[in-house]
């Protein structure tokens, strides 16, 4: 089980049909409406498996899974962070290309 350094607390709201039928099913089983409730949720959590992706577009856009790519992106954070380079709004792209 969890212990004291690793365990987070978080109230949550149910509705009240909801926990009847939990406080039922958990003295069905001998156990207190929390640890019932605590065991389920543990148990739910161990079954999923999360991936993070490291790609940042919303879309998934498989450009920036290439390596490269990010490393141009995350060079262009760095100089904007340093003062070494700006954004153009669309109107000054559009300028200089000639559009």
């Amino acid at each position: 089980m969890a212990t004291a350094l690793n365990i987070k607390r978080k109230n949550i709201d149910l509705p009240v049909d909801t926990l009847q039928k939990l406080s039922i099913m958990a003295a069905a089983q001998g156990r207190s409406l929390k640890n019932f409730i605590e065991s389920i949720l543990i148990s739910k959590a161990n079954t999923v498996t999360v991936e993070v992706s490291e790609n940042p577009s919303p879309s998934g856009d498989p450009w920036f899974n290439d390596p490269e790519n990010m490393a141009s992106v995350q060079r262009g954070i760095a100089e904007m962070k340093a003062g070494k380079s700006r954004a153009y709004s669309m109107e000054e792209i559009r300028e200089l290309l000639g559009v």
